[in-house]
């Protein structure tokens, strides 16, 4: 995963649309109306801020502090390009101060720095972290916003307010998600409502659903089932996890943990999520006394879920069985990319037990999601 970068030093500039053409003309990229769009948009955005700067002129013009340009909020489903042009914009924007990093990483951040204001027993914690923040910073950029925990939606529309308004950092995000449906159905989702106004106001929100999924191409050669369990095919799973997070393999043990709000007051621990991507044990989900509700807050939260340890199940697993098959269907519906390591494939996992003629249904689906075509459906409830 591309790690937080701050930096100080400005390198002479190449805007960054020449730098996507010239990825088009070498065939690394299709041409794709969404991410010109999205390339041209970027290119302004860097011409604006260059011209900031003290040769620029704007810089040349004006002495006072000029107004800060609109900043872009880029969302769109899996693969489509997002955290690719955004590192084309950081690698070619030509001023110092400037930062992209992980949004997760940013918010573990903040709560670190509001734990320390509290501490002081300041007043107004939440502005004086977000000058702490700006310190020598004209341009953050975010890579995968996304909203889970309740803590963090009831600070950021005051939090980036101060940021955008009274710092005047511009924001650049991507997302997989527009901004009316980050932190859907959230619990206390009223007080995270005014920073999607912030949102719609302060940036220009640019979509970017293209016809090619270049990260379904990255797991093109990773089979989705693996049966039997061991070594190899958790080294597989693990593969996979890298290939659609960018994170690095050597980096494995600074991959986040999370929390994932299941409403009424209740969260679930995910062992390992990043990027919309998040790693399960089955015991976790299908042995712990879990409804359809909980799977629902699964499936529309992580456009690819990993289980792991799916076991072989009999007449005493019924109620493990039921579970699973109000996972699956969860995952199914909302068009979860799924890869498993599994005791047995899926026609062989629960054959003899309450329900086990009505689990033909689910094996049906589990083998229809290991198929070309719903792999290369985009995430989300169809129609």
């Amino acid at each position: 995963m591309p790690r937080s970068r701050r930096c100080r030093q400005s390198a002479p500039s190449s805007l960054v649309l020449a730098r996507y053409e010239k990825l088009i003309a070498a065939g690394e990229l299709r041409p794709d109306p969404d991410q010109r769009r999205a390339a041209e948009r970027l290119n302004q955005l860097q011409k604006e801020l260059e011209a900031e700067q003290p040769g620029g002129l704007l810089g040349q013009l004006f002495s006072r502090k000029p107004a800060t340009p609109r900043g872009v909020y880029m969302w769109g489903g899996v693969g489509r390009g997002k955290s690719m042009l955004m590192d084309l914009f950081h690698a070619s924007l030509g001023i110092e101060r400037k930062r992209r990093v992980h949004f997760h990483e940013f918010m573990l951040e903040v709560d670190a720095l509001l734990r320390e204001e509290r501490e002081k027993q300041t007043e107004g914690p939440v502005r004086r972290v977000a000058k702490r923040l700006a310190k020598d910073l004209r341009v953050l950029a975010f890579d995968e916003m996304v909203v889970t925990n309740t803590a963090d939606a009831a600070i950021m529309a005051r939090l980036f307010t101060a940021l955008i308004e009274d710092e005047g950092v511009t924001v650049v995000a991507t997302s997989n998600r527009p901004p009316q449906d980050l932190y859907k159905d959230g619990l206390n989702r009223s007080l995270f409502l005014p920073f999607i106004d912030l949102v719609e106001e302060k940036l220009d929100v640019v979509p970017l659903n293209g016809p090619t999924d270049y990260r379904l191409d990255r797991i093109g050669d990773i089979d989705t089932w693996h049966a039997p369990m061991g070594d190899d095919a958790t080294a597989q799973v693990r593969e996979a996890f890298f290939r659609l997070t960018d994170y690095e393999p050597e980096d494995a043990a600074n991959v986040p943990s999370g929390e994932l709000d299941l409403g009424g007051g209740r969260t679930l621990f995910v062992p390992k999520s990043l990027k919309g991507v998040a790693v399960f044990s089955f015991k976790r989900l299908c042995e712990e006394d879990r409804g359809a509700s909980d799977y629902l807050a699964i499936a529309r939260e992580y456009h690819t879920v990993i289980v792991v340890g799916i076991p072989r199940m009999g007449p005493e697993n019924r109620n493990e069985a039921i579970r699973f098959t109000k996972l699956i269907d969860a995952l199914y519906e909302h068009r979860v990319k799924l890869f498993v390591t599994a005791a047995a494939k899926p026609e062989e996992l629960y054959q003899k037990g309450d329900g086990a003629f009505e689990f033909e249904r689910t094996v049906s689906r589990l083998k229809e999601m290991q198929s070309a075509d719903y792999m290369a459906r985009g995430h989300g409830k169809a129609g």
